[in-house]
């Protein structure tokens, strides 16, 4: 086997890292499997900020213009309090300069965000192969060899390179003992992305700010849908239907006009530092 190679690079997860990665090894022509063990594309909007500096990666991509399209700019927040709703900006944006030509984070639904990568990656002829797990490798002085799992049985492929791109609880991380570097902090919390009557999307909502009674409903541009975020204790089974998050969001805001329609996907989740990306249950209805 050593010194054979059926593909330069193999990515393990097709999440908005590895279809970036995906992406720009598909321009420069080198050859590479895009692999996720899930049975298709993620559905939630989880993280929902396209920071300036990410925008600059993805203009040299050529999918800037189609993200900016498929989302829009913070909305101005508004914290209702006792006296009164206060509104405040979501962001400061300085002017743009040469060395930072793009300013304004963006707010798109992380899975609007992965589909406008697959549709440039379908655009260079590649696609993720969904329902591929990895099992497997083992590496020697010419490469790695793969073993992975597919609907139709388990597969051994020969790479120079594979990379990790596969979340909090990587396979290829844990398979060669690296360790997650980090802490948490803490902090139990939910995020949802739900069809709300009630609210309007014109700002970002948030009741009990500084509380453990906290919780925000913020409109997913490009959506008809909220994203719902608010911390939750650890010793509590969290209902993530549409009835139970209505009872939670009616609690905490003593509104009772509020009703959660629908909920697309939800999770309960720890938080740790410098990682906004929630890890945990997760359901859908």
């Amino acid at each position: 086997m050593a010194g054979l190679v059926d593909t330069d690079v193999i990515i393990s997860g097709a999440g908005a890292a590895g279809l970036t990665l995906a992406v720009e090894l598909a321009r420069r022509q080198v050859s590479f499997l895009l692999v996720d063990k899930a049975a298709g594309p993620f559905t939630g909007s989880r993280g929902k900020g396209i920071q300036p500096r990410t925008q600059e990666v993805f203009e040299d991509l050529g999918l800037l213009d189609r993200v900016v399209a498929s989302g829009g700019e913070y909305p101005v927040q508004r914290f209702y309090t006792a006296e009164g709703p206060v509104d405040r900006p979501a962001v400061e944006m300085p002017e743009p300069t040469a060395a930072e030509p793009y300013q304004i984070p963006l707010l798109v639904p992380q899975f609007l965000t992965e589909r406008r990568l697959r549709e440039r990656l379908s655009e260079l002829g590649h696609a993720p192969r969904y329902g591929h797990g990895l099992v497997g490798f083992g590496q020697d002085g010419d490469g790695v060899s793969v073993r992975i799992a597919t609907p139709d049985g388990d597969r051994l492929v020969r790479a120079r390179y594979l990379v990790g791109a596969d979340g909090g609880s990587s396979f290829v991380r844990k398979s060669i003992g690296i360790e997650f570097a980090g802490e948490t902090l803490g902090v139990r919390a939910i995020v949802a992305d739900v069809r709300v009557d009630g609210v309007g999307p014109e700002v970002w909502h948030r009741w009990g700010q500084g509380t453990e009674a906290q919780v925000s409903l913020c409109a997913l541009a490009g959506t008809d849908m909220f994203q719902l975020q608010g911390p939750v204790r650890f010793d509590v089974e969290v209902d993530l239907s549409a009835d139970g998050l209505t009872t939670l969001v009616r609690e905490r805001t003593g509104r009772h006009d509020i009703t959660v329609r629908s909920v697309s996907w939800a999770s309960a989740f720890s938080m740790t530092p410098g990682s906004p990306t929630p890890t945990g249950r997760a359901a859908c209805s």
